[in-house]
């Protein structure tokens, strides 16, 4: 995901953006106090909100066919699902289901392992997400430039972004069946003109040259950082297993949909664009609007460009609902201010988190991105392999744990799961060496902001030492 992401400097100041979210403060002042079951999300909901955390359709996809052509592309396509996203399904559909508590995989890495991992598993997680939730409302605002350009450019395009997140975050503040069940609409209505582009694709086949199907020049290692960034976020629906009906059963029988889903509506796509004819070499993020187009006319093109703006709202929405529950979770351990504990007393959402979160994401829009995609894998999957030693790990200590579903292969499959993550992302380290993010290597800015999590613990957890000290000295009791 690189070159729309144009480097700016912020033309709005800190000041502005806060005033900008006092709507959002005033939103939730106006909502009325009645009593809400958290329990709320279930199978469809859960299957719609994890497609959105992990893929929001083949948008996204353009740059791998650019670097690898068509047949590369749907190998890539075809064996990610096998390497990367299934064991991460299976990870996730055992602990969240054994372990179903807000915080998701924060909570299974500090059970499995103690506080110091688990705070370091939080802290990967929600440095990968200042990274990753920059390139969603901009993804919006891409879009919405095809159709009103003055919005999608200078100051404009900050403002429409900040007003995404500050939608995305009312919206939340509103309740996880809120963001389920319009999660299963946007779906829908994202996927319906790929179905298009597919039949009318199918129905033009024609023989094409095999630089069409291979591309004219491959970058193999860059086509599988894209695809693995395609496939990435599976735990991310782990955050809100306190909220979903009957958990044991719905984690993983949503895990499975929903990776089944993905990876189809990846490959049916490009399968279709290939044998259509559309020649790879030119494609860049964004393309599926010409290929769209070429279809099927003005119309599908701009179907194609409102469902670009779906998967953008929609992908935010998502992330905002599972990002916030870590800070919860967090300040639940003494971590975070207990402010960070305050559920809005009708939805139950975790609003305070959800309105800081969205002021650091708002912050953090103008960055350039196109070189930090692959910061944003780095930390994540450092954070992944945290999970997969925490189910080896409670496999051992917690034989006993109920678990309704079991990662197939008993103590020795569970450790071979992560084997196809680690490979793939050592080999995206090595590519992480080569490509630079400023002054230091994407690698060594990676392992700077990890080793600041080893410290950011000790002295947070100093802080919370003296916190409790002075409230015993402040208590009568004491």
């Amino acid at each position: 995901m690189s070159n729309w992401l144009p480097d700016r400097e912020l033309p709005c100041s800190g000041t502005q953006v806060l005033k900008y979210f006092k709507t959002v403060f005033e939103y939730i002042r106006a909502m009325p106090a009645t009593p809400h079951v958290r329990r709320s999300l279930g199978l469809l909901p859960l299957i719609a909100t994890t497609f959105f955390m992990v893929s929001g359709g083949p948008y996204g996809l353009e740059e791998l066919v650019q670097k690898a052509g068509y047949t590369r592309a749907l190998i890539v396509l075809a064996l990610l699902p096998f390497l990367w996203s299934l064991p991460t399904a299976f990870m996730v559909g055992e602990l969240s289901g054994a372990i179903p508590e807000e915080g998701g995989y924060y909570i299974w890495v500090r059970r499995a392992m103690g506080p110091f991992w688990g705070f370091q598993e939080a802290w990967l997680s929600l440095l990968a997400s200042v990274f990753d939730m920059a390139i969603y409302p901009t993804l919006f605002v891409l879009y919405l430039g095809q159709l009103v350009p003055t919005l999608g450019q200078g100051r404009n395009a900050v403002m429409v972004g900040a007003a995404v997140v500050a939608v995305a975050a009312i919206w939340n503040i509103a309740g996880i069946r809120a963001v389920g069940k319009s999660s299963v609409y946007m779906m829908l209505g994202l996927l319906s003109p790929f179905a298009l582009i597919t039949l009318l694709g199918l129905w033009r086949s024609h023989a094409s040259s095999a630089a069409v199907h291979y591309g004219s020049s491959v970058d193999l290692p860059a086509a599988i950082s894209v695809g693995m960034w395609n496939y990435m976020g599976w735990d991310n629906a782990s955050t809100v297993a306190g909220e979903v009906e009957d958990p044991q059963r719905t984690y993983p029988r949503a895990m499975l949909g929903a990776a089944a889903l993905v990876a189809l509506c990846y490959l049916i796509p490009v399968a279709a664009a290939m044998v259509a004819g559309i020649d790879p070499s030119a494609w860049t993020t964004g393309s599926w609007v010409e290929a769209a187009r070429t279809l099927g006319g003005r119309w599908l093109g701009l179907a194609v460009v409102v469902g670009g703006m779906i998967c953008g709202f929609g992908m935010t929405n998502a992330l905002v609902l599972s990002y916030t529950r870590v800070p919860f979770a967090m300040a639940e351990h003494g971590f975070l201010p207990a402010g960070f504990l305050k559920l809005h007393p009708r939805t139950s959402a975790p609003w305070v988190s959800i309105v800081v979160c969205a002021i650091a994401w708002t912050l953090c829009l103008p960055l350039g991105f196109e070189r930090l995609v692959l910061i944003d894998i780095i930390l994540y999957g450092l954070s992944l392999m945290l999970e997969f030693v925490a189910l080896v790990v409670l496999r051992v200590r917690e034989p006993d744990l109920p678990r309704k579903f079991r990662a197939p292969g008993g103590l020795i499959g569970a450790a071979a799961l992560g084997v196809g993550p680690a490979v793939l992302l050592a080999l995206t380290y090595v590519r992480g060496e080569s490509e630079r993010a400023g002054p230091v290597t994407a690698l060594g800015l990676g392992a700077i902001l990890a080793a600041l999590g080893v410290v950011t613990y000790f002295v947070s957890r100093a802080q919370g030492a003296r916190r409790k000290v002075q409230g015993e000295e402040e208590s009568p009791e004491a």
